[in-house]
């Protein structure tokens, strides 16, 4: 397996829970000050969004294949971004400082809307990089996928998740330099010398092996491979 990925899939998984879970502290606050009564739709989805997070990942993070991390990473993202959206819709321009001492109605009386201004503020401020956060991971799990398969791992799709490569690693095998630096190697190590009038023809390794490299007179184009 690739160690790279599996530890900043890990990381950023973990990062994603900790905010995934502070927004889920501050939208229960919410709720017990405003349910059943008011604000139910906001309140509720501000709920569900980071509870459904919170256990996405972390059965992720016991093991996934890379197409249900891309499928579930993409419905987290649209979710975060809807709640970012709505919680900016809300929000406004308002300057919460201004605010003053003002109080905002509740289902059990009032509280500070001062407060009230702040705390949601923060949870548009986690909404948008937990967002940010899963759209980018989102984007990196397709590129090293489809660059997997580019590099003779057809099958990468179905494999465990961990055996997909950084960048500049070859799939499943830890530890390997950038592809283009293979290009002077053969599988056992041996070495090519270009020789003048000849092209160098990088074959791709299957399954994680190392590319074949081959040498033919004269230039070759696609057509005459």
């Amino acid at each position: 397996m690739t160690v790279l990925f599996k530890n900043l899939r890990t990381f950023a998984y973990v990062s994603v829970l900790l905010l995934a879970t502070a927004v889920l502290g501050i939208a229960s606050y919410l709720a017990h000050q405003f349910l059943p009564n008011i604000r139910l739709a906001f309140t509720t989805y501000s709920l569900v969004a980071p509870s459904f997070t919170i256990v996405v990942l972390t059965i992720l993070l016991f093991g996934s294949r890379p197409w249900i991390d891309a499928l579930f990473l993409l419905i987290m993202a649209i979710s975060w971004l809807a709640l970012a959206a709505w919680t900016s819709d809300i929000n406004g321009p308002a300057d919460c400082f201004a605010l003053g001492s003002s109080r905002t109605r509740t289902t059990h009386g009032t509280i500070s809307s001062k407060g009230f201004c702040y705390e949601s503020k923060i949870l548009e401020g986690f909404s948008w990089s937990i967002f940010i956060l899963l759209l980018i991971f989102l984007i990196f799990v397709i590129t090293l996928a489809n660059r997997s398969h580019i590099m003779g791992w057809p099958g990468i799709w179905n494999d465990d998740i961990v055996d997909l490569p950084w960048f500049g690693q070859y799939p499943g095998y830890p530890g390997f330099s950038d592809y283009l630096s293979y290009q002077g190697t053969v599988g056992s190590g041996s070495v090519i010398q270009h020789q003048l009038g000849h092209s160098i023809i990088i074959w791709p390794g299957v399954n994680g092996s190392p590319p074949r490299i081959e040498q033919r007179p004269g230039i070759v184009t696609h057509s005459t491979l």
